[in-house]
């Protein structure tokens, strides 16, 4: 009897011992493991892969008919391929916009007064929500290297349509009002010799409108920070929008539905 207990605890101090070396052996091939793929990661930074988890850039960009401002969040997937999602907010210009100025001539060629644009309808804000992809073409080569990168993708977008108020002399009474456009007072509205000024860059906000749209973009982003910490780029390319009704800028102009060009992008953030 004694022998069989005996025998019975040597058996289960013996299964014990085995499972924890095999426990033992499972965490050391995980260290092992985890520590290889550092090695490599370690191994591709010195060669000029961008190496991070996530990324955070704000941008300026630079349209061929107006400007903008961007925030751009990024998750690496390997080390080619980033997914991205960003927010932007701008404002577009037609091509025929011209600021003029009414007032008095103080020296040859300077004039003190209210400028305005004749015969714009609306200021055309735009907010955009897109996702795309980062693909890494060349690495750095070195610390102080450039990365290329081909970044596409697309998404929603949202056309803010502010009335263009003008301030203008009413004829009648000699007295300034201000105006905008409603498809009525086209006369008045392009009276030149009437025509004051603007209203300011606020006048009409609470009567903005939405236009819904879409949006693509693909580029090439160049990379020249010094570390791969420090996200400071260029980047250059071609977008498209459109959206769902034509959207008035001007009076005597087409309206249009898409709009395309090309941009510039001046990039500065973080990767960690």
């Amino acid at each position: 009897m004694i022998r069989k207990i005996g025998f019975v605890i040597l058996l289960v101090a013996t299964l014990q011992v085995s499972a924890q070396r095999r426990e033992l052996s499972a965490k050391e091939l995980k260290k092992m493991e985890r520590r290889e793929r550092i090695n490599q990661l370690i191994k591709q930074e010195e060669e000029g892969a961008l190496i991070y988890n996530k990324q955070g850039i704000f941008g300026i960009r630079f349209n061929t008919d107006g400007y903008g401002i961007m925030y751009e969040k990024g998750k690496y997937k390997t080390v080619t391929k980033t997914n991205l999602w960003w927010l932007e907010f701008g404002e577009r210009r037609h091509k025929k916009e011209e600021k003029l100025t009414v007032g008095q001539v103080v020296l040859p060629g300077f004039i003190i007064g209210n400028p305005f644009i004749y015969g714009k309808v609306n200021n055309f804000f735009y907010l955009k929500l897109g996702f795309g992809q980062q693909r890494l073409i060349g690495g750095k080569g070195n610390k102080n290297g450039v990365a290329v990168s081909a970044v596409y993708g697309g998404g929603l977008s949202a056309a803010i349509l502010k009335p263009y108020y003008i301030e203008v002399e009413d004829p009648l009474s000699g007295q300034s009002k201000q105006i905008k456009y409603d498809n009525t007072n086209d006369a008045e509205f392009l009276d030149a010799n009437s025509i004051l000024g603007s209203a300011g860059i606020f006048k009409g906000v609470g009567e903005s409108k939405f236009q819904p749209g879409g949006h693509l973009k693909a580029g090439v982003r160049f990379d020249y920070g010094r570390f791969n910490e420090t996200v400071s780029a260029l980047e250059v390319g071609l977008r498209a929008e459109y959206y769902s009704q034509p959207i008035k800028q001007m009076l005597l102009q087409e309206d249009k539905k898409l709009f395309w060009g090309a941009y510039v992008n001046v990039l500065f953030g973080r990767r960690k």
